[in-house]
């Protein structure tokens, strides 16, 4: 079987596409490709022929427009079986991949809609506006494609609704990638850690408020800002010293980064696309056995308290956000527990080991 992934906003190496879908294909022995549009050139990777169309730019309409067609050019002359579309600009040309017998799936990584309303650089009228278009549009497409694959099961539930073919293929982490750290020294510094894109919704001035208010408290923050104002912002902030600043780091460094940490934040701002997400660093915190601090919002607070690994917070509260902190650091043993409950729940019920599994028989019924 030939299996084509395409994006034109996503990085090549990105984790959910590259390391985690491509990477199952090539174990069943299929043919993988990968078509991106970052301008790094083309190469095989781990069995998969990456394959680069140019520059997705970063202006928008270039990147809906140009660089659509250009992936939808060079994935007409793979011809491939299955076509896996991981943007929602590419169900603009999902239609024309049908009209040529293909099997076309969608990648719903996030519930676009949603997305759409939180969009800062929108007014409220426009959100609003291009949301109910997004909705209809997404709709009208999916109903005629082959499938449609969920990051979160609301959002499987969602194109249900909508009367697709769709599977829940959640985006957990791989066990191998976080080996399993059967004792730590309690005796070392507390240190807690940040890991992602840092922006303002995902909650970097809260985190530094709280820091500010926390004593013996060291934080490390690894990923790059989105936006240079806010960059700023947070390396003006009085507690901005207490920051281990690690930038980008490789899989294997976050694994390593997270292994010395003993708890890892996740407090996003609740906005109405995060009500229902599975923040992937969530998981990631679990599988390296380190506690978490996570947004109270009902599907985060069910997941952690039923599986006792940390605890939850309003991001906005500095005050509680600082105890949460402190209370973790002032009871190592009942953190380390947390710790060990969070590593049980990835090997029993949320790893990639059992999601691939639904995307392999996904594509065999296909």
């Amino acid at each position: 079987m030939k299996v084509c992934h395409l994006t034109s906003a996503h990085p090549r190496y990105d984790t959910r596409i590259f390391v985690k879908m491509c990477r199952t294909c090539v174990e069943q022995g299929w043919n993988t490709y990968l078509v991106v549009a970052d301008n790094l050139g083309d190469e095989v990777k781990d069995g998969v022929a990456i394959l680069d169309v140019g520059s997705s730019s970063n202006k928008r309409l270039k990147r809906f427009t140009k660089a659509v067609w250009s992936v939808y050019k060079k994935a007409v002359e793979l011809d491939a079986d299955i076509y896996h579309l991981h943007d929602p600009e590419l169900l603009s040309i999902a239609l024309l991949l049908k009209s040529k017998g293909k099997k076309v799936i969608f990648d719903a990584h996030e519930d676009l809609p949603k997305q759409i309303l939180s969009k800062p650089y929108l007014k409220p009228y426009q959100a609003k506006a291009i949301s109910f278009f997004a909705k209809n549009f997404e709709s009208f497409v999916c109903k005629m494609l082959d499938g449609v694959v969920a990051a979160t099961p609301y959002i499987k539930a969602k194109f249900e609704l909508y009367k697709c073919n769709t599977e829940a293929v959640n985006n957990f982490p791989i066990i191998e990638e976080f080996p399993e750290i059967t004792t730590r020294n309690t005796n070392s510094s507390f240190t807690a850690c940040y890991i992602g894109y840092i922006s303002k919704v995902r909650g970097v001035i809260e985190m530094l408020d709280a820091l500010d208010l926390t004593e013996g408290l060291a934080l490390s923050i690894a990923g790059k800002f989105n936006d240079k104002g806010l960059e700023k912002l947070a390396r003006n902030h009085p507690a901005w010293p207490k920051i281990n600043d690690c930038g980008w780091l490789s899989r294997e460094g976050v694994s390593e980064l997270m292994a010395d940490s003993s708890v890892g934040l996740v407090t996003l701002h609740p906005t109405i696309n995060y009500q229902d997400a599975l923040p992937v660093k969530m998981f990631e915190y679990m599988a390296a056995g380190i506690p978490l601090i996570a947004t109270d919002v009902p599907y985060w607070r069910d997941i952690v308290e039923s599986t006792e690994c940390g605890l939850v917070v309003d991001p906005f509260d500095k005050h509680a956000y600082s105890e949460s902190l402190n209370y973790l650091k002032n009871n190592p043993d009942i953190a380390a527990k947390m710790g060990k409950n969070g590593r049980k729940a990835i090997e029993s019920q949320f790893n990639w080991s059992l999601e691939k599994e639904k995307l392999i028989s996904f594509y065999n019924h296909l």
